[in-house]
């Protein structure tokens, strides 16, 4: 399960959800464990555990400093062809303000389900007949990201309190390096079940959340918009259209059914290229070219929902 996209969603809502739980913590050191099933309408599912610590830091008199702190977040993830583990400090210098730094490291294996196979790693190479080839095998190499990055976020309850205020806004940007660590300079690789077209490299991540709280039962309904831009260069990229921004689009839906437990429900679209080719699917993307009178079209991705056991 690609994590870009589908767990930030899953950090966005986490910070959503628990904001007024912190929000009454005056000082101290608070703590809090997650467990969360994440599951979709592709075949692919993963689950996660993570561990909370909040610290007080520059807390000021003010209500836009009286909660600084900073944020610290280690998850451990498995899913049925990766393993991960994950870290992330948030810190809080301002009420609208986040800058967030960390980094995952993990492995994968390839799965054959239902006569197709599922790649959790390896390379993307072309075979003879300029075909996509697969070329990995079980822990084969580490996958690693490191990224920095920062949030403005805005909640209109905060200037005009009521518990049927909240309109809420947010805006995230990171700048992050992926390696694969049999990559060379220039090669590809899959990583759970993508679509194969990472390389080693820096690359851009950005979102636009816009959303309403409730005192309900149905406690939050938002739109998302993800884009996702590989800044690294490869020869002869915008023949395929390796320079354009990827794009997400989700409808989000949240739900609390006890005090410990949430459900985010998960709607995604996504833009995707067109190709010249009429058997694109099959060719390595490096030989694709793609439709300059028509670039690109709009399609469902998938339905996904996330539920989350607090304590």
């Amino acid at each position: 399960m690609r994590r870009i996209g589908f767990l930030m969603l899953l950090a966005l809502f986490a910070q959503a959800l628990i904001a007024q739980e912190q929000a009454d913590v005056k000082s101290g050191v608070t703590t809090s464990s997650e467990l969360t099933l994440q599951v979709s309408s592709l075949p692919e599912m993963k689950l996660s555990f993570t561990e909370r610590f909040s610290f007080p830091f520059l807390q000021g008199e003010s209500p836009l400093t009286a909660d600084n702190n900073i944020g610290l977040a280690l998850t451990a993830e498995i899913s049925p062809i990766s393993l991960n583990g994950i870290a992330e400090a948030v810190w809080t210098p301002i009420a609208f303000f986040q800058f967030a730094a960390g980094g995952r490291i993990g492995s994968g294996w390839n799965l054959n389900l239902f006569g197709g196979d599922i790649y959790g790693i390896g390379l993307n190479r072309p075979d003879a007949s300029d075909k996509a080839e697969h070329d990995g095998g079980a822990f084969d190499g580490l996958l690693w990201k490191v990224q920095t990055g920062g949030a403005i976020q805005f909640d209109l309850a905060a200037l005009y309190p009521g518990d049927w205020h909240h309109v809420v806004a947010r805006s995230y940007h990171e700048i992050n390096y992926r390696g694969y660590t049999r990559a060379k300079d220039n090669e590809s690789w899959y990583y759970e079940n993508d679509d194969g077209e990472n390389c080693n490299g820096f690359n851009y991540y950005g979102n636009l959340l816009i959303g309403y709280q409730m005192p309900l039962f149905f406690n939050m309904a938002a739109l998302l918009a993800e884009a996702d831009l590989y800044l690294y260069d490869t020869p002869a990229r915008d023949q395929w259209g390796d320079e354009r921004i990827r794009w997400t689009f989700s409808a989000i839906f949240a739900f609390t059914i006890t005090k410990q437990i949430d459900l985010a429900v998960i709607t995604q679209c996504r833009l995707r290229r067109n190709f010249q080719e009429s058997n694109w699917q099959d060719l390595y993307y490096r030989n694709r070219t793609i439709d300059s009178s028509k670039p690109l079209h709009l399609e469902f991705y998938r339905v996904a929902a996330a539920l989350t056991y607090k304590f």
